[in-house]
């Protein structure tokens, strides 16, 4: 069993326009509140760019930044929207799609090393490190185990209770590969917040020491 399941609706509410659909109708993200957005959490224009995050001004009822999900070859499986704003009450995130995808930086998938982190912006901070890297939103893409079948992968995911549960998840879900735990710098739940809290610089170090120090320990 997954650690949390997201039944993600196959379309947009009201609307009913399909994840592709929804995307390509979606704006640049120069010169919108979602730059401005980005930008707040660390990660420059040209990387959240090249990795294909677009704006939508009403995701469902407000603005967000939108990441598509992919399934092994490339094709569009759903689409990821994180609010700008999020009061009381209200959800941070919104996704349509079937499911079945992940999000990624560079290389996606087929990155070396094989790094699987939680959320989309823990794949924009290792990007801006110069790390690619694959989000999977706390979803399950049943190709993996397939993909990352006879290497060494990474788990990345929050540092805290929930992202022991998926780290325990992906142990045994990938028997076929060799994991190792990789957790952010003490004190950050998360890559995002090891980027505000520590720079590029620094977390660049600490990304480059930890996968030497750790590539001969196995979990």
């Amino acid at each position: 069993m997954f650690p949390h399941i997201h039944i993600d609706p196959p379309t947009m509410p009201r609307s009913g326009e399909p994840p592709h659909e929804r995307l390509a109708a979606a704006l640049p993200l120069a010169g919108t509140p979602g730059q401005a957005y980005v930008e707040r959490r660390g990660i420059t224009l040209a990387i959240a760019d090249a990795a294909g995050m677009r704006f939508d001004p009403d995701w469902n009822g407000r603005p967000a930044v939108l990441i598509g999900m992919y399934e092994r070859e490339a094709r569009l499986t759903s689409l990821h929207g994180r609010y700008l704003e999020t009061r009381r009450g209200q959800d941070k995130m919104f996704t349509i799609g079937p499911g079945g995808g992940v999000a990624a930086s560079g290389a996606g998938w087929r990155c070396e090393p094989m790094i699987l982190v939680e959320g989309i912006f823990d794949v924009l901070s290792l990007a801006v490190c110069g790390w690619d890297s694959v989000a999977t939103v706390g979803r399950w893409a049943p190709w993996l185990p397939e993909a990352c079948s006879g290497r060494s992968v990474w788990l990345a995911f929050d540092a805290n209770a929930p992202g022991e549960r998926e780290v325990a998840h992906y142990i045994q879900h990938l028997p076929r590969s060799t994991t190792h735990r990789l957790l952010p710098p003490a004190h950050c739940k998360d890559w995002n917040t090891a980027l505000i809290k520590r720079g590029p610089a620094a977390l660049t170090r600490w990304l480059r020491e930890s996968l030497q120090a750790r590539a001969t320990t196995s979990r």
